[in-house]
């Protein structure tokens, strides 16, 4: 990953095109990250990739419940050459959360977009077919958000035992 001094460059790099679309930067354990605004995703993106980040191997959701913007979204791009990595973060809040899709330039993000809207709520807009991906398109609500209800229905495991017994009592 890049080192601070390299990530502090990249980062400089892409402020000095568009002053706006870095919010900050971090070096924290050994990974290099630079968070941007949400609606430059694609542009930086693209930049990275043009510097060498020709891989984009995974798309995150993250609920920072209760901070706000709330939630977030995690990209971490490969540099194959130089074997190196740098994750981009946003954040966008629960009220507001559209995201442009990266879909159209990183296939790979297909699948991932659709996990992260199934499970976050985070719309991408531009996605070519953004639905649920994991619960049933009727399903309300995001279940890993951090203020969704834990619980469900108990389930009784009485079918192996012999007297029947209930042992939710």
């Amino acid at each position: 990953m890049p080192d601070a001094t390299g990530l502090e460059l990249l980062a400089q790099e892409l402020r000095d095109t568009d002053a706006d679309a870095v919010v900050a930067t971090e070096h924290f354990r050994g990974a290099a990250v630079i968070e941007i605004e949400p609606s430059k995703v694609t542009w930086v993106l693209q930049r990275l990739k043009a510097k060498g980040f020709t891989m984009l191997m995974s798309v995150h959701g993250v609920d920072y419940y209760p901070e706000e913007p709330r939630l977030g979204v995690h990209y971490e791009l490969l540099d194959m050459k130089e074997v190196d990595r740098v994750r981009v973060k946003l954040r966008v809040p629960t009220d507001a959360p559209q995201v442009p899709s990266v879909t159209p330039e990183w296939p790979t993000a297909d699948h991932q977009e659709r996990e992260v809207f199934d499970m976050f709520g985070v719309v991408f807009e531009g996605h070519p077919e953004l639905r649920r991906i994991l619960m049933p398109e009727d399903y309300e609500g995001h279940p890993q958000r951090r203020d969704f209800p834990v619980g469900g229905e108990p389930i009784l495991f009485t079918y192996n035992d012999a007297r029947g017994t209930d042992y939710t009592q």
